[in-house]
């Protein structure tokens, strides 16, 4: 069955960095466009970042543009999220997902937590 799992968030002070990881599963990987999401405390979920199929076309959010670069190793089947310059306001779970596809289960999601 198709399956996400979310790896590499953590606590780390503003202005940092830190790499998350998304191991999918049950599906061909490289066949389908991704995404990450996250949900901050007390807030609605939000696309962060997706990035298409076969060539790797990028998306971001006005609020992580130029700090988040999302990538992918279709041989791993591997998704990644390079966050740069963290802000208080990226605090949240952050989730991975098909772009395209509103029945997939969502993951555990990672916890990020930025504070000084």
């Amino acid at each position: 069955q198709v399956q996400f799992v979310e790896s590499g968030g953590g606590l780390v002070q503003p202005g940092g960095s830190l790499r998350l990881s998304c191991a999918a599963s049950g599906f061909l990987f490289s066949y389908y466009a991704m995404t990450w999401y996250r949900q901050g405390p007390g807030k609605e979920r939000e696309l962060v970042a997706s990035i298409t199929a076969t060539t790797s076309k990028t998306n971001y959010a006005d609020s992580v543009k130029g700090r988040f670069t999302i990538s992918r190793d279709d041989a791993k089947n591997t998704m990644y999220l390079q966050m740069n310059s963290l802000e208080l306001k990226d605090t949240a779970v952050y989730y991975c997902r098909r772009r395209d596809s509103t029945n997939d289960p969502w993951g555990q999601g990672t916890q990020v937590t930025v504070a000084s």
